[in-house]
């Protein structure tokens, strides 16, 4: 269940790759990537790099990066990369870093604190294991880009780490929110959102109408009107009449052939009477959908 732009990545780079099936929970075991490693050096392949997802997109499941980082010590040369765009952030929190057990074993790890750490967008943070092997790989160094006169020869150079040459100063605006909020600020914002994504979560599953598709993870809550026949088409419309009402917007999601409504707490105003507020929109959309189709 990796984000789309695992695939773009691919495509931009030319590679093949290979998409393995997730289990029941919508993540990667290590069983399942140990036999699709097997099957690819007889094929007579050269895998290099296994990207592990700690909260997808649309359900926020984890892969078992314990499992798949134990499959790889096999392989030397497997480069395990982890992205946990979204659900990184919770991990400022002790009690919601369970998925991370065995990310010593990662080459790299990525998150986006615009995501849900009280950072606009665009920023995202990267860890790199050995950064030298970062820099030999995009190292163009033409006459032109060469200073001979920096502070620190030693400091690193940013334009080795990336495609384009040049970067905004996105890390000052998350040293501006560290300064100000703290560790302890961030573990409340998190830990608040996450109460009220088990509010919104209780209220869906009040209503007889609705089930959810999984539990709650963290400030997400994906769920669906139970409906006897034609479920994705009427999920398509409830979302066309929520979104054009314009009381609140939502985004959908679909998973192996199932369409479902996500909400998802990102902002630091969000308070209990906002996932009522929310809900009781969905609740007259769904009913006044419902009775169109009577």
């Amino acid at each position: 269940m990796s984000h789309s732009s695992v695939e773009r990545a691919g495509l931009l780079a030319g590679v093949q790759m290979r998409l393995l099936p997730s289990d029941d929970a919508f993540a990667l075991r290590g069983s399942t990537l140990a036999s699709a490693l097997t099957k690819d050096i007889e094929l007579g392949l050269v895998p290099f790099c296994v990207i592990v997802t700690l909260g997808t997109t649309s359900t926020c499941a984890f892969d078992n990066l314990q499992e798949i980082g134990e499959v790889c010590q096999e392989y030397p040369d497997l480069w395990i990369h982890v992205d946990a765009a979204y659900a990184g952030s919770s991990f400022v929190c002790e009690e919601f870093r369970g998925p991370m057990k065995g990310v010593h074993m990662a080459d790299s790890f990525n998150f986006n604190p615009h995501k849900w750490l009280l950072v606009n967008f665009d920023c995202s943070t990267m860890w790199v294991r050995k950064s030298e092997e970062i820099v030999d790989a995009f190292r163009v160094d033409p006459i032109y880009t060469r200073r001979q006169h920096r502070a620190d020869p030693n400091a690193p150079n940013y334009r080795h780490w990336q495609l384009p040459l040049s970067r905004r100063f996105r890390a000052l605006k998350l040293w501006f929110v560290m300064r100000m909020y703290g560790r302890d600020g961030l573990q409340r914002h998190i830990r608040k959102e996450v109460a009220l994504a088990a509010v919104f979560e209780a209220l869906v599953l009040q209503d007889s109408r609705f089930e959810t598709v999984c539990p709650a993870v963290l400030g997400l809550v994906c769920f669906r009107v139970k409906a006897a026949r034609d479920m994705n088409a009427l999920h398509k419309r409830l979302v066309q009449r929520i979104n054009k009402d314009g009381d609140i917007h939502l985004v959908a999601s679909e998973v192996r052939g199932v369409h479902f409504l996500r909400v998802a707490v990102g902002s630091r105003f969000t308070e209990p009477e906002d996932m009522v507020f929310a809900w009781q929109a969905i609740e007259r959309a769904t009913s006044a959908l419902l009775a169109d189709e009577e």
